[in-house]
């Protein structure tokens, strides 16, 4: 089976590597070169990169529907996706008899859209998982081929990540296995169940302390890395990377007391422990030290 592999982020690069491994990949789609820091510099996604190391033929359409007879001459039989980041046509999607599979980072229909992972952190989920679908041109309404599950825990959006991108590379090859033997039985998804989620903003990110603690940390780990969740310290920007929930109450934003456990500041419903954070300007840092620092003391506010 001729496999077609689209993908742009580091996030997607472990599926193609494990298609490649598996079955081999006739060729890769991915987004074009982007300036990149200060400088601007034109540079690769990870997955052309990768491809290159492969020598695998690239293309990175500035618009795919606007190429689809470049599509259709690659001649693949299925194409699979995962953080391509592009809409796809019904003339691209007809390009590829065995279909078009997507590699989806939730429990679908649950957090259908552009930002599932954090979602499912913000939301307080126990566990989500990657979700192989068929394509279409609704937004993540296909018919499931399969599904594969994985513990939330207590990890940031970037643990996660990691651990869902494993995750992604297993479903890939496997759903080319089910595909390629023929009559995959698919699932329909149940459209009462269904939640969406947007692009993440950097107004989601603000710290509202008159939400709980627990609320408050899913914000903190859902936002980590990046763009990071972040209130203001007279004034200026404080991103907040690690938190705990701590029983200790006070005044919303009020901080309660500031040493070498970390910073511990009142919330709607009880308080957090800063214990990793970043001021602005400066670099990653222990709370403890910025306490040592003299930059923040007990009864100072954060809002």
């Amino acid at each position: 089976m001729k496999i077609v592999f689209a993908g742009s982020p580091e996030y997607a690069v472990p599926s193609l590597k494990a298609l490649q491994e598996k079955y081999g990949v006739s060729a890769v789609i991915t987004q074009p070169d982007k300036p990149v820091g200060r400088k601007k510099t034109l540079t690769p996604t990870p997955v052309k990169v990768e491809a290159q190391k492969l020598n695998l033929p690239v293309y990175d359409f500035t618009k795919i529907r606007n190429s689809v007879q470049d599509v259709k001459a690659l001649g693949a039989e299925i194409l699979i996706t995962c953080a391509y980041g592009q809409l796809l046509t019904q003339d691209v999607l007809d390009c590829f008899p065995s279909g078009v599979w997507n590699l989806h980072a939730s429990l679908l229909p649950k957090f259908r859209g552009a930002s599932p992972i954090q979602a499912a952190i913000l939301a307080g989920e126990t566990h989500t998982g990657v979700t192989v679908m068929r394509t279409e041109l609704s937004l993540d309404t296909g018919d499931i081929l399969l599904i594969k599950r994985c513990a939330i825990e207590d990890k940031n959006c970037a643990e996660l990540s990691e651990a869902l991108s494993r995750l992604s590379a297993e479903a890939a090859v496997e759903a080319v296995g089910l595909i390629e033997r023929g009559n995959p039985q698919l699932l329909v998804q149940d459209e009462a169940q269904a939640t969406l989620c947007k692009k993440i903003s950097k107004e989601d990110c603000k710290i509202d302390f008159t939400r709980s603690a627990k609320d408050i940390c899913r914000l903190i780990r859902a936002m980590n890395p990046q763009p990071y969740a972040y209130c203001y310290q007279n004034g200026t920007v404080l991103n907040i990377l690690r938190a705990r929930e701590s029983e200790a109450s006070g005044e919303d934003g009020r901080i309660l007391s500031a040493d070498k456990k970390g910073i511990t500041v009142g919330c709607g419903v009880g308080s957090i422990v800063i214990e990793q954070l970043l001021p602005s300007g400066g670099k990653p840092m222990r709370a403890a030290d910025y306490v040592n620092g003299r930059k923040i003391k007990a009864g100072d506010k954060l809002d």
